[in-house]
């Protein structure tokens, strides 16, 4: 995923980057500090995502979209809650409110991806296979998606919590929730991604799945909701 960041703030330019840096499938094109140099950056490199920060010198974050005939995808970063209605109902993926953490900058990266998926992928007329193959202390095991209750990060990697018990395999949590079907599972905290199918009930900040109990994490919580369809 291609992205600009838009920012007349050299600090906050900075901290996207080092944010952006954490995520391994973003390419950072460039770093702007006005909307025209954006602007000549958007013509000549075509980027997925836009980075945008709404009060700029010349011409504001807002208005600068608002020149744009076919604009990317855009997460405003922003001092400014007033504005955000305004930002949405420009179409922007996410308005984030600095200063916002690497955790609620991951949520946003994650809407950019979702809404890109569709352009970037080209569906085949195949069936979904509902099982993959993972290995775990020299064995591989063949893994239902549907028998996963929940999966936890465990350091470096993994821990699988299925009907027929644990497995620890050599994967990172990142690429698991790559790999788990989206209509299937679901992230509600930085540590744990559930299988829908699987919920008992929610309590608070909890989720109950079985006897065990799963935390929804405060900057997953209005997505998981959301996801759920719960008002």
């Amino acid at each position: 995923m291609k992205c600009l960041i838009v920012d007349d703030e050299p600090i906050a330019r900075k901290i996207l980057e080092n944010y952006c840096a954490f995520l391994p499938e973003i390419e950072v094109l460039a770093s702007c500090s006005n909307a025209l140099e954006a602007k000549r950056v958007i013509q000549n490199k075509l980027p997925d995502l836009i980075f945008l920060d709404i009060n700029m010198p010349v011409l504001d974050g807002l208005s600068f979209m608002k020149t744009l005939a076919k604009p990317p995808l855009v997460v405003f970063t922003t001092a400014y809650k007033e504005f955000a209605h305004e930002a949405f109902d420009l179409a922007a993926c996410d308005y984030l409110l600095k200063p916002f953490s690497l955790e609620r900058f991951i949520i946003a990266v994650d809407k950019a991806r979702e809404k890109l998926e569709p352009k970037n992928k080209v569906t085949e007329a195949v069936p979904a296979e509902n099982f993959t193959y993972l290995k775990s202390e020299g064995k591989i095991y063949k893994i239902n998606f549907e028998e996963i209750l929940f999966a936890e990060a465990w350091g470096n990697s993994v821990k699988i919590v299925t009907n027929n018990g644990v497995i620890k395999p050599a994967i990172t949590f990142t690429a698991l929730e790559e790999l788990l079907p989206k209509p299937l599972f679901i992230r509600l905290h930085r540590s744990f991604i559930i299988n829908k199918n699987k919920i008992g009930h929610i309590e608070g900040n909890r989720v109950f799945i079985g006897s065990t109990e799963v935390p929804i994490g405060a900057n997953y919580k209005e997505h998981f909701f959301r996801e759920l369809g719960i008002k």
